[in-house]
């Protein structure tokens, strides 16, 4: 059991089943828009995401619940050493760490910085650990 990705696995399923709406195009918008219940001209129900991406004003409440308790998941995972081992070890390897051995891609995707990971034991033992892994 790899309590990372199963809470990644998680939280990617709640948005998956988010409302959000995508458009690149004039049709696109208006699809979306008229799924929504909306004609493409009620562009005061709807807030942009960015990257093409939009919510229904009536929605964007829950989704920022939605992701604040995301946050507040992955902070309360992190006071487990396994959870932190098994964090860093999946994202170094997904990341190619062994092939490259730069951290930056897989400290973006953990959303930290070598100075949180150095200024935190059980983070700078959990990293290193996973390194080792990598190595090998």
């Amino acid at each position: 059991m790899n309590k990372y990705t199963e809470l990644k696995s998680k939280h990617q399923k709640e948005v998956d089943a988010f409302p959000f709406g995508f458009a690149f195009n004039q049709k696109q918008f208006d699809e979306m828009m008229i799924k929504w219940g909306l004609k493409p001209t009620d562009i005061r129900e709807i807030l942009s995401i960015g990257g093409g991406g939009y919510v229904r004003r009536d929605d964007a409440k829950a989704m920022n619940e939605m992701f604040d308790r995301h946050e507040a998941e992955r902070k309360a995972a992190m006071q487990d050493d396994e959870y932190l081992y098994q964090m860093f070890n999946y994202e170094l390897g997904n990341h190619e760490y062994s092939y490259t051995q730069d951290l930056t891609d897989t400290l973006e995707a953990v959303g930290l910085t070598m100075n949180e990971i150095n200024a935190d034991p059980r983070m700078a033992d959990a990293l290193k650990r996973a390194i080792a892994v990598q190595e090998d």
